[in-house]
């Protein structure tokens, strides 16, 4: 049976309040009375409520996450980073997938606000004109990774890393580049493909929509698409995968075809996954600073629910990670 505040107050022959004001430090309680009490509180088990203490404060100590794929490898760093400073900050992460379904992401984002979640964090947020308006609604601190657009983000210049991995492979002197692409209207997705088309344009070179394949951001939708590039009249000589899982993916239908990587074809990823540096060969990629995503997004969230003061949107830099998967022409 659990210990209350009112049984310690009978065992010290105080009231509650005075009970409540000891454990609480409360400045017009004495010390000899503090002591006393909470070494009751220690000697008959007690445990404070979380419940009761947020009705005092108004506040529950939890953050709210939601992700769009819990099973992308992507996200282990990046919810670490969040909760490596929720933890600092005495805050609780509760974490959901909406599988990247507005619908979804709607009815995840109202049960946070139903069980009283002091902010939330939305990775991959399905944003649209509509949705903004709904999050506004909620009436939370809210922030988005990977969503530059939304007031209050954290996200990777997908720009400047789709531009670093084009420029990679045009400098090792292929001009046929194919791109691996994800979902249509995916802002990360468009980000990567526009640095890729203006890169390719800086250089001379044409444009060709047929060397665009659309993936699903996982290894079967990249092995699928690898095959479709493989078909054309003129295969590509270097392919742009939206992410690593594509790049894995479309190196199986590399070998399944009987070619290799990156003897016949190289590859390039994006993300830097864990995999990456023990796949065979090991991808070259561009390193997505997961971790502090997670870390610069819990930090903002805090602010806001601090004092709500005007923040900054947060775009940081990728890196690119040479490895074995991409040779010059």
């Amino acid at each position: 049976m659990s210990v209350s505040i009112k049984d310690i107050a009978k065992a010290a022959g105080v009231s509650p309040s005075t009970v409540s004001r000891a454990l609480s430090d409360h400045p017009r309680i004495s010390l000899e009375t503090k002591e006393r009490i909470r070494r009751l509180a220690a000697e008959m088990g007690y445990s404070p409520s979380a419940v009761a203490r947020s009705l005092v404060t108004q506040r529950t100590s939890i953050i709210g996450m939601a992700v769009a794929w819990v099973s992308d490898p992507f996200l282990a760093p990046l919810v670490r980073g969040v909760e490596d400073v929720a933890s600092e900050h005495g805050y609780t992460v509760f974490l959901s997938s909406f599988y990247g379904e507005l619908g979804r992401e709607k009815e995840v984002l109202s049960a946070f606000r139903e069980r009283r979640v002091d902010g939330i964090i939305v990775e991959s947020s399905c944003l649209d004109a509509e949705h903004r308006s709904f999050l506004v609604q909620l009436g939370l601190p809210i922030v988005l990774i990977n969503r530059p657009e939304y007031a209050y983000s954290v996200s990777t210049d997908n720009l400047h890393g789709g531009r670093l991995a084009t420029e990679y492979l045009l400098n090792l002197g292929h001009s046929r580049i194919g791109y691996i692409a994800a979902e249509r209207g995916k802002r990360t997705n468009l980000d990567r493909l526009k640095a890729y088309r203006e890169a390719l344009q800086e250089r001379g070179i044409t444009f060709d929509p047929a060397l665009v394949v659309l993936g699903d951001g996982y290894a079967g939708g990249g092995k699928e698409a690898m095959r479709r590039l493989l078909a054309l009249p003129s295969p590509p000589t270097a392919v742009f995968c939206y992410n690593d899982l594509t790049a894995i993916g479309a190196a199986l239908a590399v070998r399944e075809a009987g070619l290799r990587v990156p003897d016949d074809i190289s590859l390039f990823g994006f993300d830097d996954i864990e995999l990456a540096a023990y796949f065979h060969p090991p991808l070259t990629t561009i390193r997505q600073p997961a971790y502090e995503l997670g870390h610069r997004a819990m930090e903002m969230v805090l602010a806001l629910i601090a004092d709500g003061q005007a923040l900054t949107n947060v775009m940081l830099k990728g890196e690119l990670v040479v490895r074995q998967s991409c040779r010059p022409l």
